[in-house]
């Protein structure tokens, strides 16, 4: 059995747009709900979600079948859990809060075998389907993909840097955080915050780095994609839910009081 290729890092290699979904409800059920919608990938998350390994192993079995690529943020740049991640069969990792070129490399050689990294060798894993995948150490390197998530002005002040560092597949923009660090908490879609992420994004894109991020609002989320952002998530399975049950009780509500006005 040879490795299969990783369709999310090919295309946005190739420059293929790639719409995602944010996953933080850490169970394996709600994974497959929305794995069956068909996005191109999926954002399983750690660092802000009540996920472990296991968790996280359900939930990738449970995407595998659809065809949406799932990446795995891990709750922070650690090479030991890098190295979980990666057995278990993560097919790529988003690291939070990089803050410098040296971080960057220390996430790319997590996840690199030696002598290009130090991530530790195991025989049977799920990542090489049990010992079946007689290419996986051959291929493992390339294939897996690495983005690095930047969230404060010092690390956006060096996003080329950053993005430029090899292994590095293309840089993510939290601008929750990113507001956060401005002193606007909370206004994460205020202009300010969006003016600086742009700037930035654009000189990344000019330098052939693909960039990504996730905000909930469909249509802006569309038209970065159309402005030259690779791959960007449009929203979470816990907005989506809180909202859609908030909408269906009002829309109740609204109907039995003109039922009883």
């Amino acid at each position: 059995m040879k490795m299969p290729a990783n369709s999310f890092l090919a295309a946005i290699r190739s420059g293929q747009p790639q719409i995602g979904l944010w996953v933080s409800l850490a169970h394996n059920y709600a994974a497959e709900v929305v794995a069956s919608a068909g996005y191109d990938w999926l954002l399983v998350d750690m660092e802000h979600a009540p996920a472990d390994v296991a968790t996280v192993m359900g939930q990738l079995q449970a995407i595998a079948p659809h065809g949406s690529t799932a990446i795995v943020r891990p709750p922070w740049n650690e090479t030991v859990m890098v190295k979980r991640l990666l057995d278990i069969g993560a097919p790529g990792l988003l690291f939070p809060m990089v803050q410098s070129v040296q971080e960057a490399e220390a996430a790319v050689a997590a996840t690199r075998y030696p002598p290009f990294g130090v991530r530790g060798v195991a025989g049977s894993i799920r990542a090489n389907q049990f010992g079946r995948i007689t290419d996986y150490y051959a291929k493992a390197n390339d294939e897996t993909a690495v983005i690095v998530q930047v969230e404060t002005r010092a690390a956006m002040a060096q996003a080329n840097e950053i993005g430029a560092v090899e292994g590095v597949d293309g840089v993510f923009f939290g601008p929750a955080d990113i507001a956060a660090d401005m002193g606007l908490l909370g206004q994460h879609m205020s202009e300010p915050v969006w003016d600086l992420i742009l700037a930035a994004a654009r000189k990344l894109m000019d330098a052939d780095i693909p960039v990504g991020t996730l905000v909930t609002d469909p249509a802006f989320a569309a038209k970065l994609i159309n402005d030259g952002f690779t791959f960007v998530a449009c929203g979470t399975d816990t907005n989506l839910l809180s909202k859609g049950a908030d909408a269906l009780l009002a829309q109740m509500r609204t109907a039995t009081q003109k039922e009883n006005g």
